[in-house]
């Protein structure tokens, strides 16, 4: 049998087809962008997401001429979809979703914070409040517009609004109902009665069904099945939010095996039994074991984000190249890097381009250059810009150290910046992590395979997906470049704290 996993990214949704060994068959993406009508905002229509995953879906049974009968189902991981996607009765989407990136319920907030003792949040929920949270989107929403809260039926994750088009049924997974934050009870796996009336959010907004991502929400029907060359009643499995899958897909199921998932932000994370939560980082259900595991996470906003607007914005030249001759712009911004010694001669750079998630959790937080001379080229600031994101991985793994956590030496990357050599050393550089790659593309795609032959009974236990995953060599730390690196990682921290009063009058 072969197994079909689906992620909706931020920027893109990416479609694979493995066999029972975790080959990766076929795979196809179908890129988007995000509409952001103002500074902080970032919103998106899920039809977007519907029709990248009918076409992703589409294209991989077309190129890999597998017959329908034998595909065992079709799991669906997303990112984080913030608020989720007001809804009618008839499912009709009332306006775009505010997703994980928009940080406009700033004054919620505030009020949050104000208002709710930090004890009781955390307690119930083992998160505080921030404008990334979606309990804050739910709160912005119906302070501000009033009329699409009250014709709101139910907020709906992306990857779930998906999964109803297909299916016909409304449900959300642990992972994906955990991340809501503030109204989700991380101790008795279900919503807050309690919150959801100091917070004012209607419970009977929130989908009553929640699932374990490797449980089968239903099946396809026929107008979907024969639009994208599937069997009619293909089961549809639940999924989750797409960091933990992408951890599940380097292998990891066990407490002390860490994975940083790298692609328009940052989601490094570890599992446990839930003694290590803090306020400090994101804790929600895992995806596998979700009843008895929890997923404790730290957040970079923008990290492949800026280095995607740097490309864009500053690199035409090299993009013109690209078209010419095929090698990614990417590629070659970062081969003009490669002698560019640590620190970059001189700069640092605060990766909040769209505010800053953990560990800082700050909405007003801006992006920042510092060090500038007539000396240094783009190259230099291009680099600074990688190392920014490791400083910001560095910033959350150091969160999570304080807790006691235990964490392994080596950390799995995964996402794009794996296939970079040279950002690959820079993290191993500047956490002091050995840095561990899967030999094949390992991310939420592939997790969500995995769940389907959970969800269908292929495989019988988590660990399992471990006899998936081979490895490179480890990428281990360059001992004179983390010397330097810990010290320019003194000053990045430093320089948010000098610069903070500043970014909030900007």
């Amino acid at each position: 049998m072969y197994l079909i996993g689906i992620d909706i990214g931020t920027q893109s949704t990416k479609a694979v087809i493995t066999d029972e060994n975790g080959v990766v068959i076929v795979e196809s993406l179908k890129e988007y962008s995000v509409l952001t009508p103002q500074p902080n905002w970032a919103e998106q229509w899920p039809d977007v997401w519907f029709n990248a995953v009918i076409d992703t879906l589409k294209k991989v049974l077309e190129k890999s001429q597998i017959l329908p009968k034998d595909i065992a189902g079709v799991a669906i991981s997303g990112l984080y979809g913030g608020s989720g996607i007001p809804v009618d009765k008839e499912f009709k989407p009332l306006r775009p979703c505010l997703i994980w990136m928009d940080r406009r319920a700033t004054n919620e907030t505030d009020w949050v914070k104000k208002n709710v003792p930090k004890e009781t949040i955390f307690g119930i929920t083992g998160n505080y409040v921030d404008s990334y949270f979606g309990f804050t989107k739910m709160m912005w929403l119906k302070n501000n517009e009033s009329d699409i809260w009250e014709k709101t039926y139910k907020f709906v994750t992306p990857k779930d609004y998906v999964i109803y088009k297909l299916t016909g049924v409304n449900a959300i997974d642990y992972s994906s109902a955990g991340n809501i934050g503030g109204i989700f009870d991380i101790h008795k796996k279900y919503w807050s009665k309690e919150m959801c009336k100091i917070l004012g959010i209607d419970i009977d907004k929130l989908p009553e069904n929640i699932v374990k991502s490797s449980d089968i929400v239903g099946k396809i029907s026929r107008k979907y099945a024969q639009e994208t060359g599937l069997l009619e009643g293909t089961p549809i499995i639940a999924g989750g939010i797409d960091a933990p899958v992408a951890q599940l897909s380097a292998g990891s199921v066990f407490e002390g095996e860490h994975v940083a998932m790298i692609g328009t932000s940052t989601c490094w994370g570890n599992i446990h039994d839930g003694k290590y939560l803090t306020p400090e980082l994101v804790s929600y259900p895992y995806v596998v074991d979700d009843l008895e595991k929890i997923y404790t996470f730290g957040g970079g906003a923008t990290s492949g984000a800026i280095v995607r607007w740097f490309r864009d914005e500053f690199g035409s030249y090299e993009k013109e190249i690209e078209d010419k001759t095929g090698i990614s712009a990417y590629t070659l911004l970062e081969l003009q890097v490669k002698d560019i010694p640590a620190s970059s001669e001189g700069l640092i750079v605060l990766p909040y381009f769209m505010g800053e998630r953990s560990p800082i959790w700050d909405s007003h937080a801006k992006g920042t250059i510092v060090g500038l001379s007539l000396y240094h080229k783009k190259k230099h600031i291009y680099k600074a810009f990688m190392e920014a994101v490791a400083y910001s991985l560095r910033h959350n793994i150091e969160e999570a150290e304080k807790t006691g956590m235990k964490l392994n030496d080596e950390c799995y990357l995964v996402g794009g910046v794996a296939k970079s050599d040279i950002w690959t050393q820079i993290f191993a550089d500047v956490t002091g992590y050995n840095m561990k790659r899967a030999k094949q593309s390992v991310e939420a795609p592939l997790g969500d395979a995995f769940l389907v032959g959970l969800a269908t009974k292929i495989f019988e236990k988590p660990e399992s997906i471990k006899k998936w995953v081979q490895f490179k060599e480890d990428v281990l730390p360059n001992s004179s470049n983390k010397q330097i690196y810990d010290k320019y990682f003194n000053i990045y921290k430093q320089l948010y704290k000098s610069t903070k009063e500043i970014m909030e009058q900007l």
